[in-house]
């Protein structure tokens, strides 16, 4: 068993944590860690193409040695348990390490389990998922293959990373059963908790057109509650009432919490079960725990969670850290921008850019042409964006 102490500890080397600890790096702060157990990083917006089979699985992951910032020191190890009062991290091998500043950002946790049945469905020949990466290359082989029946896709209840990519794979799939000359022999279905599909009026616009282009049955405030994997039968839930649906193919989503030891440690809001690290929405740190700052999924902020978010939050984060290190305020704050792009056919995507109260929140101010459909976002969103991604955006220069 070791000790070691560090100026900075960044808890997940995924896109947030990543993105936050190169940004420290570049502004000069030394002795920067991320604790990250995988060795391999995974790109998780590509998971929705390859569901959709408009990029290969190879495209969404890299070893996780390549992508690390240079001058970022990495641990690989997973953490356990986390004491705020003593500045002290407790590790699955053992070990501790203690920091001077920690940010809180390991992502969101898939709760498989929380449905009956959901679990076994997705791993049952009749299902599939793109919430994780063995199942996103699954899927596409069963999207591809289906000739004909019922094909039920979800979206969860509660927070979730990016819900609205939900949708993203019944799109793509749906614009190449029309080339293929299936759609008419195939009725999708759409489950959506909420009581529009998105909750923004133009985006609700632009994705209801394509519901209706695409003939998808659209349920709206309605939730998957139970699955029998063997009878491939889905039960839904609408206004106190279920129904059972059958299906020949099932493609899920997952509903979604914390970790489960961040949910047994103080960080936390008192009462709060999904267990988010509680943190002033604005500058990201903790109201209790000033040591403590936390980003990205596994953070109790007010905006949709969402990849799209990080470009901010990780700024202000390093701002913030940075000025704590040299006893200065934490002055940097987060607006609460998050973005959403909708693929919603196999070369066009509507870009939804909203903040924290669901209001348009376009990149070029006071132009809402990004949240139309575009071939435009289409090349950006799965072109451009990956390769920013892989050499910008881990690096924190984006």
């Amino acid at each position: 068993m070791s000790h070691s102490h560090h100026s900075v500890v960044v808890v997940g080397g995924g896109n947030a944590g990543l993105s936050v600890a190169g940004r420290l790096q570049r502004h000069g702060v030394k002795d920067v860690v991320v604790i990250e157990p995988r060795e391999h990083h995974l790109y998780q917006p590509m998971f929705s193409h390859v569901a959709g089979g408009t990029a290969r699985a190879s495209m969404a992951t890299r070893p996780q040695a390549s992508v690390m910032p240079k001058g970022v020191g990495w641990i690989r190890d997973a953490v356990s348990a986390i004491d705020p009062d003593s500045n002290r991290l407790a590790l699955v091998s053992g070990d501790t390490v203690g920091y001077d500043q920690v940010i809180v950002c390991t992502g969101i946790q898939k709760d498989w389990n929380r449905i009956p049945g959901l679990a076994a469905a997705v791993r049952s020949p009749s299902g599939s998922s793109h919430y994780e990466f063995d199942l996103a290359a699954k899927a596409s082989l069963l999207l591809r293959d289906l000739q004909r029946g019922t094909v039920v896709f979800t979206q969860p209840a509660g927070p979730a990373t990016c819900a609205g990519a939900s949708q993203k794979p019944m799109y793509l799939a749906c614009d190449y059963w029309r080339a293929a000359g299936v759609l008419d022999d195939i009725h999708v279905v759409m489950i959506v908790p909420d009581a529009t599909v998105f909750g923004i009026p133009l985006i609700d616009e632009e994705l209801e057109r394509k519901v209706a282009e695409y003939g998808i049955e659209l349920r709206c405030a309605t939730e998957l509650v139970e699955v029998d994997a063997e009878s491939r039968v889905a039960v839904i839930a609408h206004d106190g009432a279920t129904e059972r649906l059958p299906y020949d193919l099932l493609h899920a989503v997952p509903p979604q919490s914390a970790p489960d030891w961040l949910k047994d440690s103080a960080l936390p809001a008192v009462g709060d079960e999904l267990g988010f690290v509680e943190v002033d929405p604005h500058t990201l740190r903790h109201p209790r725990f000033p040591s403590v700052w936390a980003l990205g999924d596994s953070a109790a902020t007010t905006n949709s969670k969402s990849g799209g978010a990080l470009r901010k939050q990780t700024t202000v984060v390093a701002a913030n850290v940075e000025a704590a290190l040299r006893g200065k305020p934490a002055t940097s704050e987060y607006d609460g921008y998050t973005v959403c792009p909708f693929t919603v056919s196999r070369s066009t995507v509507v870009f939804a850019e909203f903040d924290d109260a669901y209001r348009l929140k376009p990149t070029i101010p006071l132009w809402k042409g990004l949240a139309r459909e575009r071939r435009l976002t289409w090349v950006f969103d799965r072109h451009i964006l990956p390769w920013v991604y892989w050499h910008m955006i881990l690096k924190g220069r984006a």
